[in-house]
């Protein structure tokens, strides 16, 4: 590369009302639906690019691109 360094870019779609309603669940028991499997639990941290859901005392992060839908259990 003759001695120069490539810049790499990181790009993340940011849903700013999906983000205001994953707040409004935090603390409470949900489900989420994500690409692979559903998800129940305390939904304990919201973060713009992920999740945290407790289940069964251990702590998931579910990156927020992966979730389809959610709702209160």
């Amino acid at each position: 590369m003759n001695g120069e360094q490539s810049e790499v870019k990181m790009v993340s779609v940011f849903d700013p009302y999906f983000y205001q309603t994953l707040l409004s669940f935090r603390l409470k028991n949900v489900v989420i639906q994500t690409t692979k499997n559903p998800i129940q639990g305390s939904l304990l941290t919201v973060m713009p690019d992920h999740v945290v859901i407790e289940v069964s005392n251990t702590p998931f992060y579910v990156r927020i691109q992966e979730i389809i839908w959610v709702t209160l259990s």
